[in-house]
């Protein structure tokens, strides 16, 4: 079941993250950000445990992210990731998004959703702000994309 994150849900999102912030895949997220950000977060929940998650971040005037999209490995291949990023497409055209982006190590996941490598200058400066206090930085190895919706 695809539904919005519940406060109960950020210790089983920290940890889902971080299972794949451990092998370099995603990058970490603190308490604090999940807490603060709990509205922007969709979960897969299966048999009561979160096995999935994915945020929607509405980053400037008609422009998204997609951030943080984990699925359980024992989970993968079964449409999961596609549907928490189609949960959060949905919501961004909702809220009057006409493009949404995601910075990634897993290109090819987001090119088969729709959307196309870009060069992050392309992206705005603000979008950066966040980019400078990351453990990564400068030396990120990202790879940005973006959907016109």
């Amino acid at each position: 079941m695809i539904r919005k994150a519940k406060i109960k849900d950020i210790k089983q999102i920290q940890e889902l993250i971080g299972c794949f912030a451990k092998r370099d895949e995603m990058l970490p997220r603190s308490l604090n950000e999940l807490y603060e950000n709990i509205r922007d977060f969709w979960v897969y929940e299966n048999k009561g445990k979160v096995a999935g998650c994915a945020a929607l971040h509405i980053s400037w005037d008609d422009l998204a992210e997609i951030k943080s999209l984990a699925v359980a490995k024992n989970k993968q291949g079964k449409g999961i990731g596609q549907d928490l990023a189609s949960a959060c497409l949905a919501e961004a055209k909702v809220m009057g998004a006409k493009k949404a982006f995601v910075l990634t190590y897993k290109p090819e996941f987001f090119k088969k959703l729709g959307f196309r490598r870009i060069k992050h200058v392309a992206l705005p400066h603000k979008i950066w702000a966040e980019c400078i206090n990351c453990c990564k930085f400068p030396n990120c190895q990202e790879i940005a994309l973006l959907k016109i919706l």
